[in-house]
C-alpha cells in the first residue's frame, strides 16, 4: 500500500476538494481508501457525499487525572506543579478541571501519597463510510474540548489500513497547520502533495509545511490552487519550486464551480467534467512517483 498525503499549511486553500477529486480519479484504476486526518474538523466524507457512517464508535487515546481523596494529605504539590491550571483547590482537596487537563501525568509524578492515577478517557469517535465511488473513507472527530489529535490521527491511519488491507493507495487528507495532526499524517507517507494558493500567507505556510515533509525525507510536489488570483505571487511560488527542486504538479484556476460542487457534496471532477482531464493528468504524475 502506498500512502499519499495531501497537506497545505494554510487552511482554506482547497486541500480537501482536491483530495476528493484525486481519490475519485485514482479509484478508476486502483483500489484505494481515504483517511480524513483532520480530526479537529473532518470534512472529507462530506466532500465525497458520504453522509452516513457504517460504523461510528468511541476511542480512547488520551488520559486524565483521577484523585483518591482518601489518600490525599492536601500537600498541594499537584496544584502547584500543574502547568495547565487543570487543578482547582476546593475544601482543601484537589478537583480536576477536565477540559483543562492534558493528561501529561505531572500530578501523578509529584504526588507523595500515590493518590493520583491516570485513566483512559473517550476523547474521540472514529468510523468509516462507504462512498458511491467504490471506496471507503475513514474519519474521526475529537470530542468537544478534548486533546490528543495526533494520537487520533494514528488511529485513523491504523483503521484505514485494517479496512483497506487489500488496497493499493491510501489518500490522507491532512489538517491545516504544522502541528501534531499534520506530523502524524505525514509520517510514513510515500509522497506528499502540497496544496497552496498565491497569497503571502498561503506561500509562507506552504514553506513551513515543507519543513515538516523535509524532516521525514518524503518526496513532494506542489499544486497551486486559484493560481490566477495573483499571478505575481504565483510566479514567486514557481520560482521557489524550481530553486528547491520541487515538481509543480498543476496550476488550478479560480472557479466558482468548486464552491457549487461543495454545496452539492460532489467532488469537482464529477460536478464539472471539464476537470476530468486535469485530475487524470495529476494522477498520472503521482503514479510515476509512487510506482
Amino acid at each position: 500500500m502506498k500512502l499519499i498525503t495531501i497537506l497545505s499549511g494554510k487552511g482554506g486553500v482547497g486541500k480537501s476538494s482536491i483530495a476528493a477529486s484525486l481519490a475519485v480519479s485514482f479509484s478508476k484504476d486502483k483500489k484505494i481508501i481515504c483517511a480524513d486526518c483532520d480530526v479537529d474538523a473532518s470534512n472529507l466524507s462530506l466532500v465525497l457525499g458520504a453522509d452516513e457512517y457504517a460504523e461510528w464508535k468511541d476511542i480512547s487515546t488520551n488520559e486524565k487525572a483521577v484523585f483518591d481523596l482518601d489518600k490525599c494529605n492536601s500537600c498541594k504539590k499537584c496544584f502547584n506543579e500543574c502547568h495547565f491550571n487543570a487543578i482547582e483547590w476546593v475544601n482543601n482537596k484537589p478537583k480536576l478541571k477536565e477540559f483543562s487537563c492534558e493528561g501529561c501525568g505531572m500530578c501523578e509524578l509529584v504526588c507523595p501519597q500515590n493518590a493520583i492515577s491516570m485513566k483512559k478517557v473517550n476523547n474521540a469517535k472514529i468510523g468509516y463510510a462507504n462512498t458511491k465511488y467504490g471506496f471507503e473513507v475513514v474519519s474521526a472527530q475529537l470530542n468537544p474540548g478534548e486533546s490528543g489529535s495526533g494520537k487520533v490521527v494514528f488511529e485513523v491511519k491504523k483503521k484505514a489500513r485494517e479496512r483497506g488491507f487489500d488496497v493499493e493507495v491510501m489518500f490522507i487528507d491532512s489538517a491545516a497547520g504544522i502541528g501534531c495532526p499534520v506530523i502524524a499524517s505525514v509520517a510514513g507517507s510515500d509522497y506528499a502533495v502540497l496544496v497552496t494558493e498565491p497569497t503571502p500567507s498561503g506561500f509562507s505556510d506552504m514553506k513551513k509545511a515543507l519543513e515538516v515533509i523535509a524532516h521525514f525525507k518524503i518526496p513532494a510536489g506542489i499544486i497551486i490552487n486559484k493560481f490566477d488570483i495573483n499571478l505575481n505571487q504565483t510566479t514567486k511560488i514557481e520560482d521557489f519550486a524550481k530553486i528547491n527542486k520541487l515538481e509543480l504538479i498543476e496550476k488550478i484556476p479560480f472557479d466558482k464551480q468548486f464552491a457549487k460542487a461543495l454545496t452539492e457534496m460532489v467532488p469537482i471532477i464529477k460536478y464539472d467534467e471539464t476537470y476530468k482531464l486535469m485530475f487524470d493528468n495529476i494522477k498520472s504524475k503521482l503514479l510515476k512517483k509512487i510506482e
